[in-house]
């Protein structure tokens, strides 16, 4: 069973909803790459034990996501801040080459600033 890159997303974004076991088990299997059955022996279950508690976490996080949609309004306020600073790019450049106007340069330069302070240090 390949690992679902959107399911540890959602257990980022989600993560402190679930219960204590649910975020355990969920980390060792998403964030610690550990197999179901690896799961199992460490915690003293079966690897169905293990298997179903992941398969309902994943009905629950998915459920959670699809009631208030938080990770997909990041990514579309992510694409968004890139888009800004891609265009504040661009009118920084135009300036340059036509008007060298400071006052616009100093404007992209701050718009460009803000946007990447919200995009985060992961850009």
């Amino acid at each position: 069973m390949a690992k679902d890159f959107n399911m540890a997303v959602l257990l980022d974004f989600y993560g402190d909803i679930l219960t204590q076991k649910q975020r355990d088990f969920m980390g060792y299997y998403y964030n610690d790459d550990l197999s179901q059955s690896e799961i199992a022996v460490n915690e003293g279950i079966t690897r169905q034990g293990v298997r179903d508690l992941i398969k309902r976490t994943e009905a629950q996080l998915t459920e959670i996501e699809n009631s208030l949609g938080l990770v997909r309004q990041f990514g579309e306020i992510r694409r968004g801040l890139d888009e800004i600073i891609a265009c504040a790019g661009e009118i920084n450049d135009y300036n340059l080459r036509y008007s060298l106007s400071r006052e616009i340069n100093e404007r992209a330069a701050r718009i460009t600033s803000i946007a990447q302070s919200l995009v985060g240090p992961n850009n």
